[in-house]
This record gives C-alpha cells, structure tokens and sequence, in this order.
C-alpha cells in the first residue's frame, strides 16, 4: 500500500507535482493579472469616450444644437403646478380679450389665433423660471396696440393670494398683414353719429413682452416675440 501510494504522488520523472496549495495561487495570480488587463483596457476605453464627448459636445455648442445657457432648469424638469397655473393665466388672457371687444376694442368680433395663446403660455414659463415665487409671483398687464397708441386691457394676477415679485405688460398687435384688414374694414360701422365700431378683429401672433422686477432695480427685459 506505501508503494503503490507513493507511486500514484509521483510524476514519470521522477518528481513531484505540484501541491493544490501552489496551483490554488497560480490560478488567483491568473486571475488578477486577467481583472487587471481588463481594468486598464475598461479605463483606456473610457477616456478615449471622455475625449470624444469632450469634442462632441464643443461642436454642438457652436452649431446652436445645445445651449444650456439659454435654458433653464424649469425647461428641463416641468413643473406640474406651474403648468396648471400656466393653462389658467392664458384661460384669463383670452377671457379679458373677449370681454374688451365690444367697450375696449370696439369691435364685434375678436380672432385670437391658438398659436399666439400657446406662446405667450411659453413665454410666462420662460420668463417666471428665474424668480423666487415662480409663475405665482406674476403680475400680467395686457395691452393691445392700435396704431400710434395703446389700450390697456387691465392688470392679471396670476396668484391673487401671493404678493407679485414681478410684472409681465404683453402688447399684443392686430393682424395687419395679407388681405384680412381691408377685409374687415369693408364691414366697419362708418355712421358719423356713432363711433366706429369694427365687424371684426384679429390679433397677430407676434407680441411684445416686457418684464419689470419689483425687488430689484435691474433695467427693464424687452423681448419680441
């Protein structure tokens, strides 16, 4: 039994093999070596992902595809609130321009295209991003241009419950463009004992918005919209 136990341990050379203590850390020193290459081509990879991204992303700021600066953080996370109240100040808007037509306006019908609502909504957002009390702390004064001069519509709040941290005067225009004011001239009322009052009217999707801080003396902010 010795013998053949012996026999069975050793190798045809005479030698022993290797015990499964050693082969145990052959193969851990394997894999090490294995992880190791792995984790510097990984890190290689990544940096070389880094640099192309690096590049990319310069490009796109040139080319006018990405301008963080010119975003907010509102227009990348919306606010559920401020969109419920956005969709009520514009309802607001649109009921005082119908209820201005027949004193205000003097006319019998007013047009106020969808676009134009669905922008001045975008532009309540983009301009309420940057104050304290957001879209609640807004003050809307709504205007309409005729000709030289300029009817004011009132004054909006859109939280009547929060003290206004800023004021928003939207002068809207009348659509003058195309054949639609000599269209609804053709229907004015031109009787010299009253005043003229217009068959219709329509509104431009292009407006004026100025924006005027209450807490602080910064110029006023004049966009064309």
């Amino acid at each position: 039994m010795p013998e053949t136990f012996c026999g069975s341990l050793s190798s045809d050379d005479g030698s022993f093999p290797p015990s499964p203590t050693a082969d145990c850390a052959s193969k851990r020193l394997s894999w090490s070596k294995l992880v190791q290459k792995l984790t510097e081509f990984s890190g290689t990879s990544s940096t070389g992902q880094n640099l192309d991204s690096d590049g990319e992303s310069g490009d796109l700021s040139d080319s006018g595809s990405f301008l963080v600066s010119e975003y907010s953080d509102s227009d990348w996370f919306h606010d559920p609130l401020e969109e419920t109240l956005r969709k009520e100040v514009v309802a607001l808007i649109a009921h005082r321009l119908i209820e201005a037509k027949d004193s205000t306006l003097r006319c019998s019908k007013l047009l106020i295209p969808e676009k134009l609502l669905e922008h001045i909504g975008q532009e309540l957002i983009h301009l309420a991003a940057t104050e304290p009390c957001g879209l609640r702390g807004a003050l809307v004064e709504l205007c309409v241009e005729q000709g030289d001069a300029c009817v004011n519509m009132g004054q909006i709040p859109a939280d009547p419950y929060v003290v206004p941290t800023f004021q928003l005067t939207l002068v809207l225009r009348l659509d003058s463009g195309g054949l639609w004011p000599k269209i609804q001239g053709l229907f004015s009322n031109k009787s010299p004992a009253a005043p003229i009052v217009r068959h219709a009217l329509r509104l431009s999707t292009g407006f004026r918005v100025i924006k005027k801080k209450f807490y602080s003396s910064e110029e006023l902010l004049i966009e064309e919209c």
